[in-house]
């Protein structure tokens, strides 16, 4: 019979904050109004962007005797490109300055940094480690405060691999995170779809904090097993 022993550590007395909950088959329709929405920034990407071969690679075409050939200018990127964020450090910067916001106390005003304010997070999460994106929730909650309750900013969670759509969409290696910013031409259908059928997300210790009530300290005790103890040699 394994020996065991209670250990004690301090856990945060609020509660967890959850994920949107959103069904497989909504998961699917947003995915399917997405991919296309993103095919021409990949389209324009695959064209007229040559992809980087590296800094060896550069300067050795760079010492060599080979004379440089006029390219033909590239057309200006779709006016998607303005809208779309992509990784999760830009888009983590991005909620963080929409958190410092506040929300207009007029009908009608504009709130300072407007212009930069998402409509939809798209988030990979599967086929990475939650250290990745566990963030996500919690900092979409605090930018949604900035905007008309309505227009919240919404977090979307594919639960199945979607990377490699989205990485075809768009053009590039690899998709973990996808940011949406307001105003995105062609994509009213969307949003309204992801409004519809995806609530904001809820971070109830938020509410438990600003209501000033005391909340005890939350300890949990936690059965752990006694290893065996070495025998030592003479």
């Amino acid at each position: 019979m394994d020996r065991k022993r209670l250990v004690h550590t301090l856990d945060t007395p609020y509660s967890a904050i959850e994920w949107p909950q959103i069904s497989q088959d909504d998961q699917d329709a947003i995915l399917e109004l997405l991919c296309p929405l993103l095919s021409p920034l990949g389209a324009h990407r695959r064209s007229f962007i040559t992809p980087s071969k590296g800094k060896r690679k550069r300067s050795k075409k760079a010492s060599g005797s080979e004379k440089p050939t006029e390219a033909t200018p590239a057309p200006p990127v779709p006016e998607l490109a303005a809208h779309v964020d992509v990784g999760l450090s830009s888009i983590s910067r991005a909620l963080q300055t929409m958190s410092g916001n506040e929300l207009p106390k007029h009908e009608g005003a504009e709130s300072k940094g407007s212009t930069e304010r998402y409509s939809v997070v798209f988030v990979a999460r599967s086929g990475q480690s939650s250290a990745f994106h566990c963030h996500f929730p919690q900092m979409v909650a605090l930018a949604a405060r900035s905007q008309p309750p309505d227009r919240a900013v919404r977090l979307v969670g594919f639960s199945k691999a979607c990377e490699d759509r989205l990485s075809t969409a768009l053009g590039i290696p690899r998709v973990s995170s996808i940011g949406l910013r307001e105003g995105a031409p062609q994509a009213k259908g969307l949003v309204e779809y992801v409004r519809e059928h995806v609530a904001p997300v809820e971070v109830a210790w938020l509410r438990e904090a600003q209501s000033g009530r005391f909340l005890d300290t939350k300890i949990d005790a936690v059965p752990t097993k006694i290893g065996v103890k070495k025998a030592r040699l003479s």
